[in-house]
């Protein structure tokens, strides 16, 4: 013990120019995120914590850190705002934590695209971009506190996708600046399709310290609820409206009944026992959303502005994985899944097949360039066990499960070792100190 304390002890003696944080109950809240909605990650990561949190403010710094790393073999979890799901910066085998919070310059704004460090928060940058008529093209729900970098690592959907599709999509990422964890730490230059050995990696292969993104022009964005009788027929409304091109929307959500009643501070929009359409429309397109909605004999309960939904809660933060929060705050048995339906007709299946043990919540998203039903279902959890069941039948009935129960990279979403990304870490992180435990690539290479 006393020569683990002398250890960390010359650690922070190397690091004593930066801000590091020593505190235990702050270096604990800066080891984790809401990896507790799943009850399976809950058992596994609630007691994994760093030693050191360091926060960089510019790319000399975050060398030094990563020369100190590979000096004493030390692992290192790069952090964004601790708002993803998975665990992704939850430090399996300690060491320290790299804070990029104070990296967060934005380098240059312009017509459709912007240079910014990963720190920078989004819904900051975009009330910049907006002064020139630009935006993000998609975000989660953690919109507010969430970073670019944050989302690049370790997020792939959201707000936006029912134009733009994924993170991973060729051209939603122009380029990236990150540093190695070579014997002699570097700063390499990534771009266009390059970008993809580290996009969505968990920050296992490249400390991000800068990032080129597109933009997207930015519209009056009305908020609409709209609700609807019948489950199915919400959903086709959805489906409709997501592939109607002639309207321009950033945000297409369904939620079935069951889910409406954990949002209480939405009720008096919500009719009980309705089924409702979360929305966000351009206005200079409500002609013919009005028609669309009319068609589908659809009701509109709540109708904002651009201008009125800027001073008051987005419907965005009762969507995407707010969803899952706001319903967890109520009962926090409640666990979800991240499922690619791909046709209205799974979507009707498993809505009939699970009844309430898995109520549906619907975001549509481009899919190979065309829109999809997408789903972030609440699943009322009681085993492990059953649960894996309900992700086997779904698979087994033709619908994609990106399982948000697992904290390994490959066993999320794509179901498959990325053979660039492994390359590239053997590059970049050859002692394997990047978020260690993440990769299943690596520890399989390793034993």
């Amino acid at each position: 013990m006393t020569s683990l304390t002398t250890f960390w002890d010359k650690i922070k003696a190397e690091l004593s120019n930066l801000e590091i944080i020593t505190d235990s109950h702050q270096i604990a809240k800066l080891s984790l995120d809401y990896y507790h909605f799943s009850p399976i990650l809950q058992d596994q990561l609630k007691d994994k914590r760093g030693e050191l949190v360091v926060r960089p403010t510019n790319e000399e710094e975050v060398i030094q850190i990563a020369q100190t790393c590979v000096k004493y073999k030390i692992p290192l979890t790069v952090r964004g705002a601790g708002t993803g799901n998975y665990g992704q910066c939850i430090p399996l085998k300690g060491g320290i934590i790299l804070d990029t919070s104070k990296m967060n310059k934005i380098h240059s704004i312009q017509p459709g695209t912007a240079c910014v460090e990963p720190g920078v928060k989004m819904a900051a940058f975009d009330k910049k971009a907006h002064e020139i008529g630009w935006e993000l093209r998609m975000a989660p729900s953690t919109y507010r506190t969430a970073t670019i970098g944050g989302f690049i690592g370790g997020g792939s959907v959201g707000m936006g996708s029912i134009t733009y599709g994924q993170l991973r999509d060729r051209g939603n990422l122009k380029a990236l600046r990150v540093v190695t964890l070579e014997d002699e730490p570097c700063i390499m230059e990534l771009r266009g399709d390059e970008v993809q050995k580290v996009n969505h990696a968990y920050g296992t292969n490249g400390i991000i310290i800068q990032l080129e993104i597109p933009l997207a022009p930015t519209y009056p964005w009305a908020e609409i609820i709209v609700a609807f009788d019948d489950f199915m027929t919400a959903a086709r409304f959805g489906q409709a409206l997501s592939d109607s091109d002639g309207i321009v929307k950033k945000l297409v959500t369904i939620h079935a009944a069951p889910i409406c009643r954990y949002f209480p501070s939405l009720q008096e929009y919500l009719p009980n026992g309705k089924h409702c359409a979360f929305l966000m429309v351009s206005e200079y397109n409500l002609e013919a959303f009005h028609d669309l909605v009319y068609e589908y004999q659809g009701g509109l309960t709540y109708f904002k502005t651009a201008q009125e939904a800027n001073h008051r809660t987005s419907l965005l933060e009762f969507t995407w994985n707010h969803t899952t929060l706001h319903a967890r705050s109520i009962d926090p048995t409640l666990t979800y899944l991240q499922t690619f339906y791909f046709t209205l007709d799974n979507v009707e299946h498993f809505y009939n097949y699970f009844g309430d043990e898995v109520m549906i919540h619907l975001e549509f998203l481009k899919f190979g360039g065309k829109a999809i039903p997408g789903g972030l279902q609440l699943v009322r959890f009681s085993t492990e066990e059953r649960l894996n069941e309900i992700i086997r039948y779904h698979e087994e009935k033709g619908a994609g499960i990106a399982n948000p129960h697992t904290y390994i990279l490959e066993d999320g979403g794509r179901k498959v070792i990325d053979l660039e990304q492994l390359d590239f870490k053997k590059l970049v992180d050859p002692y394997g100190l990047m978020n260690p435990g993440k990769m299943k690539g690596w520890e399989q290479k390793q034993t």
